[in-house]
C-alpha cells in the first residue's frame, strides 16, 4: 500500500464508538467512565469537540496521591482539565500518509485523528492501522 493510498477514516474509530471526555468533566466522571471502559488513556475534547489531549491512569493516581483524597465523591470538584497532559497522544490530521501514522503507533497505543479545525474525528489504534494494511495486503 503506497502512503497516497491510505485512506484513515477506513481504519479510524470513529468519535461515536469510543469513550471521551470533556475538559469540564469532573474527575470522579473520568475515573467513573475510565473504570466503566477499561481503558489505560482516554482523549479529553473541549465544548467545541476540539482535540486537546488525553488523560491517562497515571494522571488520575497523581492526581489522588496529590489531593489526597481516596473517595470518588470528593473528586467531583476537579475538572479533567486541571489533570490532562496536552502533550500526551500526539493527534495527526486525517490525511496523515501512512509512514507517519505507522511511526506514530510505535508510540502510542492509539492515535487521535483530527481535521483541518482541529476537530476530534476519532482514533486510529494499533490494532485497527495493523488489521487494515493486513486486509489490504491479502
Amino acid at each position: 500500500m503506497k502512503p497516497s493510498q491510505v485512506n484513515i477514516v477506513k481504519m479510524m474509530i470513529p468519535k461515536v464508538s469510543i469513550a471521551l471526555l470533556h475538559v469540564n468533566d469532573t474527575v470522579r466522571q473520568g475515573l467513573e467512565v475510565m473504570r466503566y471502559h477499561g481503558y489505560t488513556a482516554i482523549p479529553v475534547v473541549d465544548d467545541k469537540e476540539g482535540y486537546l489531549g488525553s488523560v491517562t491512569e497515571g494522571d488520575f493516581l497523581r492526581h489522588i496521591l496529590t489531593t489526597g483524597k481516596s473517595d470518588l465523591k470528593s473528586h467531583e470538584q476537579y475538572r479533567i482539565g486541571e489533570i490532562f497532559r496536552k502533550d500526551f497522544c500526539k493527534p495527526l490530521p486525517i490525511y496523515a500518509p501512512l509512514n507517519e501514522l505507522v511511526s506514530v503507533s510505535f508510540e502510542q497505543n492509539f492515535i487521535p485523528i483530527v481535521d483541518d479545525r482541529n476537530s476530534f474525528c476519532g482514533i486510529v489504534t494499533r490494532r485497527s492501522l495493523i488489521e487494515a494494511l493486513y486486509l489490504d495486503e491479502f
